[in-house]
């Protein structure tokens, strides 16, 4: 009966209104356990919203702190990714190593670094494609310069490889799809390979890009190949070098990217624009797509008898998030 009295004084001091009870939950509390959804995910809003003026308290107090000390300010600490938190990889291409240059003077790109031959590329598909995979294979077609495509039916690979070589093709792209959606590609050099074999993903076409540019013009685009730095990510950007004829169009103003951030590698198709003399502005024109390196073999294509470079397993090889081999 005592213990009541105490509300009902602070009650009578505050107009008659009951003090609100503060409710104070326990260290180990999770927003989780909290069992109506409606409640969780509005507590998880307010928690989020608290977190973010968290940080950008603390991001104004480092800056006025850094503002105030001057040049005695320390340097800016480097934040932990996964990329430069990266295992060493042994293969790690070194450009002055007298050994690659060796390599690479009698590989079976050399003949198109020495300039001796001109890109000439066959893109076809699995057997009887469908429409996505069919407008995939033209927008390609306009990306890469000399590219021819070809719809197969029934006709196997290791029939194709003699016809395209006898027609001096320099390189045969096959695009395979699953349930109508493009989802696979293998890359074979011509005539001595070798020839990888990708996983596909994340495909958009032209029409699904947002702020897309205007249609790609026929100019030689410009090719850009990032961070294939050990000797399997060099023989690859390498395949990729030499689907593009040697001199760029710069006119064209268009450029063909390849980037390989934890071996996938992210194509992207763009314009660039010269909005005035410092300014630079960019337009995707698209296709784009995401491929990730599943094995690469030594000579063209031949799937029972074909001796293999590397191949993916992943069981073996992913056991580190920061272990990559491209």
């Amino acid at each position: 009966a005592g213990g009541g009295s105490a509300p009902q004084a602070s009650a009578a001091e505050d107009g008659g209104k009951p003090a609100p009870e503060r409710v104070l939950f326990p260290p180990t509390f999770s927003v989780s356990e909290i069992k109506n959804k409606q409640r969780r995910h509005f507590m998880f809003l307010r928690w989020k919203q608290q977190q973010r003026k968290e940080k950008l308290a603390a991001k104004k107090k480092r800056r006025k702190e850094r503002e105030a000390l001057g040049d005695k300010a320390p340097p800016k600490a480097i934040p932990k990714t996964i990329e430069n938190q990266r295992v060493y990889d042994e293969t790690t291409v070194d450009p002055n190593d007298e050994e690659v240059a060796f390599d690479e003077a009698t590989d079976e790109f050399a003949p198109y670094f020495n300039r001796q031959t001109v890109p000439k590329i066959l893109i076809t598909t699995s057997d009887r494609p469908r429409g996505r995979t069919v407008r995939f294979c033209e927008q390609l077609s306009t990306v890469i310069p000399n590219s021819h495509v070809y719809y197969r039916r029934g006709l196997a690979l290791k029939r194709i490889i003699p016809q395209c070589i006898a027609r001096d093709f320099t390189d045969l792209i096959v695009i395979n799809e699953d349930r109508k959606i493009p989802n696979g590609l293998v890359l074979s050099h011509l005539p001595d390979g070798p020839t990888a074999h990708f996983r596909m993903s994340s495909v958009r076409l032209r029409k699904e890009i947002k702020r897309k540019g205007k249609e790609p013009t026929e100019h030689v685009p410009e090719v850009i190949l990032n961070n294939f730095t050990t000797r399997l990510g060099h023989s690859v950007g390498r395949m990729f070098a030499s689907l593009f004829p040697h001199d760029p169009q710069f006119i064209g103003r268009q450029v063909a990217t390849f980037h390989n951030q934890r071996d996938y590698i992210f194509f992207r198709f763009h314009r660039y624009i010269f909005k005035s003399e410092k300014k630079v502005g960019i337009q995707e024109l698209g296709p784009r797509f995401t491929l990730k390196l599943r094995s690469l073999q030594k000579g063209t294509f031949d799937s029972k008898f074909g001796e293999y470079e590397w191949i993916h397993k992943r069981r073996e090889m992913d056991t580190s998030r920061r272990k990559f081999h491209l």
